[in-house]
């Protein structure tokens, strides 16, 4: 941990130049493993874009799932060989400031540009679809804003077809060999042309760069030689990412993709990995809503007692709720091996009527039992409606109904229709009905249909031979189905 006076100072190009005092972030969590403070005021000290993404995280809901990829990475690389955490370890991953995620790991930091693109859109095709929908625009200006120290990513469901797109990722590969073995970075022709397309195209799609290229009053224009070594740099700590784990298959796929090395590395039983994502996925999705926990909470701030110059404290509180450390997610595991039937879908108690049962025991269609659950319902509320205001309404139903008895019977008829053959009997002579206007005032076939349904649930009616309907309903019950 750095002194509480030290500084952190970019590369003095005009229009970037900042000087930060970082006190210790006093709003991080105390209880759990500390990420670095140093790091984290570096990054809050400049200035964000934009903040619309902690306040629509809720929508980006694979967004959370790879930042969650990438603090069960960092967790597992955090073990030693028996398994267990070091204490001592402060690697973090910060989410939505200024990318969609930071992952911060020894000296070593990285912003992350996660991009969802579904299957219709297709792969990208151009360095100007990468630079603008891919975001690699936006990460080369907070890489220039943080003093070109952070190393970059973009993940994405989006693959690069063959022509500008792969060249531009061909090339931030061997440029990071390049910059590894620390030789000097001699572009081809043909690598220098996509340097140009790319710099025109943060040009294009980023503003802030480009008013900073272009100069002013205050400061002098760069060089188009200096903006492109600036893109060189930037594209040899670049990383383009391509995964096939889009939002459909993740929730899925996660648990044996990105738990289950996680467990054998603790020499867990993998059987609950999947209650170990939803824990930690749910830790990540809080946290790139900035709904992670403070050392004080939603408490006002009543007074100023730091007059160092240091960060202010609405600042700190925002990086704590957005701060995902690995104590953070070693509590998550924890919790999910030791109550994993907390983390289970809890199954709906389905429900069945008499009318429902003795239609399925008859062979009645799906289609045909959905459709007379329905309109029983709709009979019912057509009656509460005319009983609560007509005093004549209840003696109406009554004569209905002893049509209805009456449709059943003559349906039935000598060849004991039964199943879908009634069924059909009985609305089509329903049918038939409503257009000789011999149905009551008010009620049509459907309405009729419904009450002959209604008739049927209370055993006034059957849809074939009889048998121990109330045997069925206990059965039903045994298995967890309960009766409405």
């Amino acid at each position: 941990m750095p002194p509480e006076d030290s500084t952190l100072r970019p590369a003095s190009q005009p229009g970037s130049e900042f000087t930060v005092t970082a006190p210790a972030l006093e709003g991080l969590r105390q209880w759990v493993v500390a990420a670095r403070a140093d790091d984290l005021d570096g990054l809050a000290a400049v200035t964000q874009l934009d903040d619309a993404g902690a306040n629509t995280a809720n929508l980006y809901e694979w967004q959370a799932a790879m930042a969650t990829a990438d603090g069960l990475a960092l967790y597992r690389d955090a073990l030693d060989e028996q398994g267990v955490l070091d204490p001592g370890c402060d690697d973090y991953i910060l989410c939505e400031w200024h990318e969609d995620w930071v992952v911060g790991s020894g000296d070593l930091m990285q912003l992350v540009s996660g991009k969802h693109r579904s299957p219709d859109v297709g792969a990208y095709t151009t360095v100007n679809k990468l630079a603008d929908d891919g975001g690699v625009a936006h990460l080369f200006n907070r890489w220039f804003a943080l003093g070109k120290k952070p190393m970059c990513r973009l993940v994405t469901t989006g693959g690069l077809k063959a022509g500008p797109a792969r060249e531009l990722k061909t090339l931030t590969a061997r440029l990071r060999t390049l910059k590894t073995d620390k030789h000097e970075q001699a572009l081809t022709p043909d690598e220098t042309r996509v340097v140009k397309q790319l710099r025109t195209a943060i040009a294009t799609y980023d503003k802030g760069t480009a008013e900073r290229w272009k100069g002013a009053n205050t400061y002098p224009a760069v060089e188009e030689k200096d903006q492109d070594r600036e893109v060189t740099d930037f594209l040899a700590s670049l990383t383009i990412v391509t995964v096939v784990m889009n939002q459909g298959v993740v929730g899925d796929a996660a648990p044996s993709k990105y738990v289950k090395p996680v467990l054998e590395k603790m020499s867990h039983a993998v059987v609950d990995s999947a209650a170990v994502w939803k824990a930690v996925l749910g830790l990540f999705r809080a946290r790139m809503q900035s709904h992670g926990e403070t050392t004080y909470g939603d408490l006002p701030v009543v007074l100023q007692r730091d007059h160092s110059g240091g960060l202010e404290p609405d600042v700190r509180r925002r990086i704590a709720r957005r701060l995902v450390t690995l104590g953070d997610i070693q509590i998550a595991i924890e919790t999910a091996l030791a109550i994993p039937g907390a983390y289970q879908s809890v199954a709906p108690v389905a429900t069945i009527s008499r009318v429902e049962i003795k239609m399925a025991q008859s062979g009645c269609s799906s289609n045909a039992v959905s459709r007379a659950t329905a309109l029983r319902m709709e009979y019912e509320e057509y009656w509460r409606d005319q009983e609560s205001g007509d005093p004549g309404a209840r003696v109406a139903r009554k004569n209905l109904e002893r049509l209805l008895r009456r449709v059943s019977d003559h349906a039935m008829g000598d060849s004991e229709l039964s199943g879908h053959g009634l069924w059909t009997a009985v609305d089509d002579k329903l049918v038939e009905l409503q257009e000789a206007g011999e149905l009551p005032a008010g009620v049509d076939s459907e309405i009729a249909l419904g009450g002959l349904c209604d008739l049927s649930n209370r055993c006034q009616i059957w849809f074939g031979p009889t048998f121990d309907i109330d045997a069925v309903i206990a059965g039903r019950r045994s298995e967890g189905v309960t009766q409405p």
